[in-house]
């Protein structure tokens, strides 16, 4: 697999990644990240992911992924177990997205975190001209059929950050193809689709 072949969100990712590193994918979908990571970057890699499907893919590639998710299984591991630990567009769709977040920093170094940004303009103005909940390039599903429960923007995420004492190592706005904003957060928070954040407690 090639680097073009890469989600948008998941080459951003991919290019933070150290080589040589233990990295655990946490909602992993079909694993084209960690195949690329062990083909390119020399990744110890392993994934979690809730659909059989999903699990079923990974394996077919070689994968080590197990079916579990990061509500209920991330507590199985021990501290500091990974160099990275990566949740990309899933933080929104989790129960319990504080104690997840700092579940991902007790056991990595670093943690590696993506979201679609709910308080991008295109999202704001749908509701607001519209009435309806928004349907965009980064947020592709309508309210009854998405995964998303809870609705998070840029400033938000960076509030719990903050309140719990986490490290913004590097905070990268981006647009829904991948292409990075150089901006404020305050910015960020209107124009971007999406935002990645790799942390550090």
């Amino acid at each position: 697999m090639t680097m073009t072949n890469l989600r948008p969100d998941l080459k951003l990712i991919a290019n933070m990644i150290e080589p040589g590193s233990r990295v655990l994918d946490v909602g992993c979908g079909d694993g084209e990240l960690l195949e690329w990571l062990g083909a390119n970057r020399d990744v110890d890699g392993r994934g979690i992911e809730i659909s059989q499907s999903g699990v079923n893919e990974c394996v077919a590639k070689g994968l080590f992924v197990v079916q579990g998710d990061a509500d209920n299984d991330l507590a199985e591991y021990p501290d500091q177990c990974f160099d990275y630990v990566i949740l990309s567009k899933t933080l929104q769709a989790v129960y319990h997205p504080r104690e997840v977040l700092l579940s991902l920093l007790r056991i990595g170094r670093k943690a590696v975190v993506t979201i679609p940004n709910f308080g991008q303009w295109k999202v704001r103005s749908s509701l607001m001209f519209r009435g309806r909940m928004p349907v965009t390039k980064a947020l592709e599903k309508t309210w009854y059929n998405t995964d998303n429960i809870h609705f998070c923007t840029i400033l938000d995420l960076f509030d719990l950050i903050e309140a719990e004492g986490i490290t913004v190592k590097e905070f990268v706005p981006h647009s829904a193809d991948g292409t990075r904003l150089q901006m404020s957060r305050g910015r960020a928070n209107w124009f971007a689709d999406q935002a990645l954040f790799l942390l550090e407690k």
